[in-house]
């Protein structure tokens, strides 16, 4: 593979993993209309033929929370607000290794102990506020998923500063 090649994928796959932390982010803003949607998708709109039975009943319970504090204490999803917003600035960050990858080489291997991190919180944190194995486990892929695309870049990455060196 040439060197431009390797700099393309390196591009490409940088630009899928900072989509996704910018989608990511932009959907804990509106999360009551999520949770609504959702439940609509998924058949429940108030039929209780599905018998409230597991994730409808977790999404059931999540969407009367967000309406209860919603409505009683909208301050409260500022927190949400500014989930987001970490998301968005993290996003930029990889705008470096995208510009120079080899010079920029750590902001990938941050966002790949960031992944790494994602585990232990999301099983730690999440049994701590009651939030069922699966919800969890779902949150762990975003760990999970996310470090493919940044291990490939690192590797490319490592790939294309070793043949600028040889070449010179």
């Amino acid at each position: 593979m040439t060197s431009a090649a390797l700099a393309r994928r390196i591009r490409i796959l940088l630009w899928v993993f900072v989509a996704g932390l910018v989608l990511s982010g932009a959907t804990a803003i509106p999360l009551e209309t999520e949770i609504r949607v959702l439940l609509r998708v998924i058949g429940e709109v108030n039929n209780t033929s599905l018998g409230q039975a597991g994730l409808v009943r977790w999404l059931t319970m999540i969407r009367c929370g967000l309406v209860e504090t919603n409505a009683k204490y909208p301050f409260m999803a500022y927190g949400t607000d500014w989930l987001a917003f970490g998301h968005f600035v993290i996003a930029i960050a990889f705008v470096g290794p995208v510009r120079e990858p080899a010079k920029n080489v750590w902001v990938v291997e941050f966002g790949m102990i960031a992944c790494v991190l994602v585990i232990p919180f999301a099983l730690g944190m999440g049994a701590l506020r009651s939030i069922p194995l699966g919800w969890r486990l779902v949150d762990c892929s975003f760990g999970v998923l996310g470090i493919v695309p940044l291990w490939l870049c690192r590797t490319y990455i490592k790939e294309l500063a070793a043949r600028s060196r040889d070449a010179n």
